[in-house]
């Protein structure tokens, strides 16, 4: 087979055509190439959120289906994607070969070469197509970050460090301990000195 061409628009005909071992994305026509291997910070974190979101999920009140990737979302004939993590909780969309429709909940773990692509033209992507929470996870420095889908456009529902118990605006009572996703190793190298509360340079007030 060959490689999808640039400059070129290409559907969902042509992406069930392609190799399924070349991972990749259509947005509006375009093709994005994604990782064929996540580094292990990547898959570390999506194995831990999924092992804390399975409780929740799987019980028989939420009746929604949590799921990760390779799994193909496909929100028009143009626009296929296939995030990290989702939440589906309409059965009618789940097909044997893909989800038809946006999901409820999406979560997209950032990698050093998908920041623009996560952050902006998903983002929009996401809003346009309805999906009502979607979460920004950075391994290193460690922040997850939730958005509420509020009309078009998403607002900030709330921005978390490792220390911090992350809340869903959306599913009641649904929460994500961060200190455990973030549980890895971090190289002296590549540590980052924080801005942390200090003793002022002439001492304390008063003195």
């Amino acid at each position: 087979m060959a490689e999808p061409a640039r400059n070129q628009q290409y559907t969902w005909d042509d992406y069930r055509s392609w190799d399924d071992d070349e991972r990749c994305e259509i947005v509006g026509g375009e093709v994005f190439g994604m990782s064929p291997s996540p580094m292990y910070r990547h898959q570390k974190v999506s194995t831990t959120l999924l092992t804390e979101l399975a409780p929740y999920f799987c019980a028989d009140e939420h009746r929604c289906e949590l799921l990760h990737a390779p799994m193909d979302v496909k929100l028009s004939s143009a626009d296929i994607v296939q995030p990290d993590i989702l939440v589906v909780c309409d059965p009618n969309q789940i097909k044997a070969t893909h989800i038809e429709g946006p999901p409820t909940l999406v979560v997209e773990i950032l990698s050093p070469s998908s920041v623009g692509h996560d952050r902006i033209t998903k983002m929009r992507l996401y809003a346009r197509f309805g999906v009502k929470e979607y979460w920004i996870v950075t391994p290193y420095p460690h922040l997850a970050e939730v958005f509420s889908l509020d009309g078009d456009s998403y607002r900030v529902a709330g921005v978390y460090g490792k220390k911090d118990t992350l809340a869903s605006p959306r599913f009641d009572g649904l929460t994500v301990e961060l200190d455990k996703v973030f549980d890895f190793p971090i190289p002296p190298e590549e540590r980052i000195d924080e801005i942390r509360e200090s003793t002022p340079p002439y001492g304390k007030k008063g003195e």
